[in-house]
């Protein structure tokens, strides 16, 4: 049976298997609750079952935990930092905080971060800006095992490389723009692979290239010892987007790009160039925060569509979600529970009770 958690005692257990995978206590609850948090907004794929991969990060030393952000260049409205591969809830955390902190002073910030690890859900950068009355704008890039297709490619050669776009809403609850280049996160593959569920046609291809269901294509080596990838989201469009996001994220911060054969390493090393705004030194806050709210309604204003609800905007599932699984709980499948419990084995931590 899948389990059943509230979010303090998955949070707890979760932070119980960092700590005895070396985290300072701190940094184990931050981590956690980054984690649990992903699962409140319906992104599983960025939860807790990134546990295992965490604990296999730290035990093949990809992953340093206790290590924090270093400052590589100070330049006024300009921050390069070097995550040294601290776990990515951290570090980009450190680096919002750094970053924020100078857009306030100087109206701007374009902020490098490089190798940090998995950073998690880039929309929760995304939400401390706005909670600050900041535009923030994130290009993010994976160094890990490739599993997107470029446009007309047969095979993965790059990461999922996220894009983050927040922007402040007077009165109202933020716009939070949060979006895989791929058509759909690596981690949801994995979800659905656990739940045994298979993918509608046009998500995946397998290890020759040729279109399938199966998600375990990009979760599990195939009996030929390759994997399967997935594909670009709005094909060309979505393809340009995630190079984009390699060229900004990774060879712009220096965190680097991925050019090498696959392997089995079980690091996640993300780049991140932010770029932060004070729409208040910028001179046009009056009239941002009145077009803005005026956009919106215009658009709130438009009939519902057949089989939809009506409009929605980015961020807005996300909160609903928060609500309905901070009520009745964060349901985990047996497969993903099992693989938490035997990460923490092989911590030497207990956690299935």
């Amino acid at each position: 049976m899948p389990k059943t958690l509230q979010a303090p005692e998955l949070t707890a257990r979760v932070a119980r298997i960092l700590i005895a995978a070396g985290s300072l206590p701190e940094e184990a609850q931050a981590v956690a609750a980054n984690l649990v948090l992903a699962n409140l907004s319906g992104h599983d794929s960025h939860g807790v079952g990134m546990v295992p991969r965490y604990v296999d990060a730290v035990l093949e030393g990809g992953l340093t935990p206790n290590t924090g952000t270093r400052t590589l260049l100070d330049a006024g409205s300009m921050l390069s930092l070097d995550g040294q591969r601290g776990y990515g809830q951290i570090v980009g955390t450190q680096a919002m905080e750094l970053g924020m902190a100078r857009a306030r002073q100087t109206g701007s910030c374009i902020l490098a971060l490089a190798n940090a690890h998995h950073l998690g859900r880039i929309g929760h950068f995304a939400e401390m800006a706005v909670a600050q009355g900041l535009v923030s704008i994130h290009f993010v890039n994976v160094q890990s095992r490739p599993v997107v297709a470029p446009w007309g490619g047969g095979d993965g050669r790059y990461g999922t490389n996220p894009c983050c776009i927040g922007v402040p809403l007077a009165g109202k609850e933020p716009f939070v723009l949060d979006f895989a280049t791929s058509r759909v996160a690596q981690g949801k593959m994995r979800v659905a692979h656990n739940e045994g569920k298979r993918i509608e046609p046009g998500y995946l291809i397998d290890d020759q290239g040729r279109p399938t269901d199966d998600p375990g294509v990009v979760v599990v080596p195939q009996p030929s010892g390759l994997y399967g990838a997935l594909m670009a989201f709005g094909e060309h469009k979505g393809y340009g987007m995630a190079v984009a996001c390699e060229l900004l994220g990774g060879a712009l911060t220096g965190s680097g790009t991925w050019h090498r054969p696959a392997d089995n390493a079980r690091a996640v090393i993300n780049g991140m160039l932010t770029i932060l705004v004070d729409p208040a030194k910028l001179g046009t806050q009056a009239s941002f925060e009145q077009e803005s709210l005026a956009f919106i309604d215009w658009l709130r204003q438009s009939p519902a569509a057949p089989g939809h609800d009506g409009v929605q905007f980015a961020g807005e599932p996300e909160r609903r979600m928060r609500a309905q699984r901070a009520r009745e709980g964060i349901v985990v499948d047996d497969a993903t529970w099992a693989e938490i419990v035997a990460a923490g084995a092989k911590v030497g931590t207990e956690i299935s009770a």
